[in-house]
Order: C-alpha cells, then sequence, then structure tokens
C-alpha cells in the first residue's frame, strides 16, 4: 500500500482485480496494526504503547525480580515489549514528535527495569530522570 499526503488528494479510487474490486477506505486494520491512508499514524502509536504497557506489566514480576542479571531483564526488554511497540513500525511514515514519544517510552519502561540508582558520591538513592 502506498499512500501520499499530496497525490490523489481528495479522490476516492477503486482497486480493481478481474473478479473482483475493493473500495478504498479511510483506514483498515491488519493483523492488529491499523493502516491509515492519510500517513497519520498518531493514534497507532498510542494503541501500541498501550499494548506495550499491558505486556510489561505481564512481566513485570521478572523484571522487578533481584534474582535475575539486568542483561536478562535487557533482553526480555527487547524480545517481549519492544517487539510489541515496535509492530507495524515499518508502515510508520515518524515526524520528529513521534520519535520523541518513542523514545520517551522506551526510557520509561527501562527506568521502571532498573529503579532507583545510588549516587557513588552521597551514597544516597535517586531516581533516573531525562537530561
Amino acid at each position: 500500500m502506498v499512500t501520499s499526503r499530496e497525490q490523489n488528494a481528495g479522490q476516492t479510487r477503486n482497486l480493481k482485480v478481474p473478479d473482483k474490486s475493493s473500495e478504498m477506505v479511510e483506514q483498515f486494520k491488519h493483523l492488529r496494526t491499523t493502516l491509515p491512508n492519510q500517513n497519520s499514524i498518531p493514534e497507532e502509536i498510542k494503541s501500541r504503547f498501550s499494548s506495550g504497557n499491558a505486556s510489561y506489566h505481564s512481566v513485570h514480576s521478572l523484571l522487578s525480580s533481584n534474582l535475575l542479571t539486568k542483561n536478562i531483564k535487557i533482553k526480555i526488554y527487547r524480545t517481549i515489549i519492544l517487539l510489541v511497540v515496535l509492530y507495524g513500525c515499518e508502515t510508520w511514515s515518524l515526524a520528529l514528535r513521534e520519535e520523541c514519544r518513542l523514545r520517551v517510552f522506551e526510557n520509561k519502561v527501562l527506568r521502571r527495569i532498573f529503579g532507583s540508582k545510588r549516587d557513588e558520591v552521597t551514597g544516597e538513592w535517586r531516581k533516573l530522570h531525562n537530561l
């Protein structure tokens, strides 16, 4: 599927295949990914964040366990949470705002995984923040 903001603006086109015809729609869902016809993907990203949060909460007990190393927690994050969030991302055309939202989501999940950090100079515990 190829879409463009300039090309065919305001026109409705039908796809014709021998013996079949399909009408153009505003958006359609395919394999749990919503594909819009106007390259507007904020709603899809919001849906992906929601799915990512759900997958984080499903493995929260593993990620907060002291029995697992940080490397294993990162592998769990990359193989479960990150893949859920980025599923279907090859159809996205990201603006700078969406890229920032993806980075913020990643940092938020990583801070949840690693928790507070101990300051080596003062010995106090502090939360990690974006700089």
